[in-house]
């Protein structure tokens, strides 16, 4: 199974380079496009002041985080959780920048880009010269925001995750894929597994003056050339 995190995160601001730092991560875990249930969801202490336009958008205030763990208490558990999956982010740029930011901080190894898959690229793709916020697109596509009040990183990642399925395809794709049996290495492609013999015939539905007439009609009219011949066995 083609296993992949949907990651988002909330900061004290939009610049890693200017010292901002972490404040929450939420991580939703996905195995083909669907949601397992699993998911990490932590806050953090960033050790410095959130920017009153931050608190304007995520609702998170400096009390509310005052005495959280740190991010180099949670490095491990947030590694683990992710290990070597796909990551999927909505301008993943954004997100990378500040957990790389923090692995760096606590001499870890940087997530590398090629790990990443950004939904925002992709959604620009499917509607060019369109809005493609995670809003926008969750209206697009009759994704409930009733929850959403601020934006908050495990809520988010969890509408990211309903979203990326619509982007792949859809629900109808989503179930496809439950039956796959080939994947390729994007985890994506796929080939159905064929169709087994019924374990029990169906009790025929024709009434036995039908089928004579079926049988006679191809004896006179198409001989040879019937999809079905006529001594087909009805049953």
């Amino acid at each position: 199974m083609a296993r992949e995190i949907v990651f988002d995160t909330e900061t004290t601001g939009i610049d890693p380079r200017a010292g901002h730092r972490l404040i929450e991560i939420g991580c939703v875990e996905l195995e083909d496009l669907l949601p397992t249930g699993r998911s990490l969801h932590r806050y953090m202490d960033p050790e410095r002041i959130i920017e009153a336009d931050a608190t304007r958008i995520h609702g998170i205030t400096n009390e509310m985080v005052a005495g959280k763990p740190k991010f180099a208490d949670l490095a491990e558990e947030f590694l683990n959780f992710v290990g070597d999956s796909r990551i999927i982010a909505h301008n993943a740029s954004f997100d990378r920048g500040f957990i790389n930011m923090e692995l760096e901080r606590v001499g870890r190894v940087p997530l590398p880009e090629t790990q990443w898959l950004d939904t925002l690229e992709i959604a620009r793709n499917v509607f060019p010269g369109m809005a493609n916020s995670l809003d926008a697109l969750c209206r697009r596509y009759n994704i409930s925001l009733a929850e959403r009040d601020k934006h908050g990183a495990l809520l988010d990642a969890r509408l990211l995750a309903d979203v990326y399925l619509e982007l792949m395809g859809g629900k109808e794709r989503g179930l496809d894929l439950a039956m796959a049996s080939d994947f390729g290495e994007d985890g994506l492609a796929y080939k159905a597994k064929p169709y087994g013999p019924r374990p029990k015939p169906l009790p025929s539905q024709i009434h036995p003056e039908e089928a004579q007439a079926h049988k006679a009609f191809i004896a006179k009219y198409l001989k040879d050339k019937a999809l079905w011949p006529a001594d087909t066995n009805y049953q």
